[in-house]
């Protein structure tokens, strides 16, 4: 098969090898007769499937079971918006803007209580990442989006914000995994698989055991962390299929290691950056301080949409280069590049784009 080059923001391109394993459960799981999407999730089979991705997730993050859990759920990360401050929003909470997704997480949380947006780079279209934040110590928790893949920022560790002794909330949907950071920071992180870590279908909720216990008790079953915790994501049947995927993705992602996918990914977006900067005439990168590139998603602009528009058809026609597309509220041009795309692949764009600059200068 020959594979498209795959610039999809998300749903993402996958590890191949995880494909084919994919594919072949799908058919028939461990020889067992049946594909796992047809197996009862109560199984011993399945519960080892499940069990082994949570432990695999810890092991990544460096944590310790005996104070985090990991739960599979449904909903999206934006789910997570309203389930976070419903169930640890009693007195106020911290919210960082730095796009339309933490833009949607702080209108969720004000459904619950007062909420106070403590910085923002709204003022220059969400293009940088505010830094010396002054976080309220009164506050409930703090929340952060670490990547945002319609403006093209991120959160380098460097510029996590310090919180004190204050509980400190990350989306991580679109950078999880994707570089090394001190994961026991965090007293909560959500991902919607979709973009780093598997298929659509699954949020990967991380929570610090002792955090929940302070949580909201009264609470309707589904939205309270607690009910899922204890069912250690059984509570209802979980996305079966989409799990698996995690599951091998993670096994993936072991084998790699986090230190050589972070140099993978930092030299993938190197190789774009760094042609646009020299050939800044012609592609503008829309974000300009360069720490605070995202390097899950490269986004820029041509001097004109038309030309954005034919740059974005002639990569597909002539090299069946797909998703380059901007978000539809800001156009432009989109390259998402996250852990899965091969290399190869940044270096086939990055030639297209010399030749199309050569064309049409």
């Amino acid at each position: 098969m020959n594979r498209a080059f795959n610039f999809s923001a998300g749903p993402a391109v996958l590890p191949y090898e995880v494909l084919q394993e994919a594919s072949q459960a799908a058919l028939d799981f461990n020889g067992l007769g049946m594909s796992i999407m047809e197996m009862s999730h109560r199984s011993k089979e399945y519960d080892a499937v499940i069990k082994e991705a949570q432990a695999d997730c810890l092991k990544i993050m460096n944590l310790s079971e005996e104070e985090y859990s990991v739960l599979f759920l449904g909903g999206g990360a934006s789910l997570q918006f309203y389930m976070v401050p419903a169930n640890f929003l009693i007195n106020k909470a911290n919210y960082v803007l730095t796009g339309v997704w933490a833009k949607k997480a702080s209108k969720e949380a004000k459904f619950v209580g007062n909420t106070n947006i403590i910085a923002s780079s709204e003022d220059k279209n969400f293009n940088y990442i505010p830094k010396n934040i002054q976080v309220e110590q009164d506050a409930d928790y703090v929340h952060i989006t670490t990547n945002n893949t319609i403006y093209g920022t991120e959160y380098k560790e460097n510029h996590i914000p310090n919180t004190g002794n204050v509980p400190l909330v990350a989306d991580m949907s679109s950078d999880l995994f994707a570089i090394q950071r001190d994961f026991s920071k965090y007293n909560l992180i959500y991902a919607g698989a979709q973009k780093n870590i598997g298929p659509a279908g699954v949020t990967l909720v991380v929570i610090k055991k002792s955090w929940l216990e302070k949580g909201r008790k009264e609470l309707p079953t589904m939205i309270n962390y607690e009910t899922h915790v204890k069912e250690a994501s059984m509570f209802n049947t979980p996305p079966c299929f989409p799990v698996y995927v995690v599951g091998r993705t993670f096994k993936w992602i072991l084998k790699q290691g986090l230190e050589a996918i972070e140099a993978n990914n930092y030299k993938k977006a190197n190789l774009l950056y760094d042609f646009m900067d020299a050939n800044s005439d012609f592609y503008k990168p829309t974000v300009t301080d360069k720490e605070d590139r995202s390097l899950m998603n490269v986004t820029f602009n041509l001097n004109t949409p038309e030309l954005e528009a034919k740059f974005i058809e002639e990569a597909k026609k002539r090299h069946n280069m797909t998703n380059l597309k901007g978000h539809r509220s800001v156009g432009g041009v989109r390259a998402s590049i996250y852990n899965a795309c091969p290399i190869e692949w940044v270096e086939a764009l990055v030639r297209f784009m010399e030749e199309f600059m050569k064309e049409n200068k």
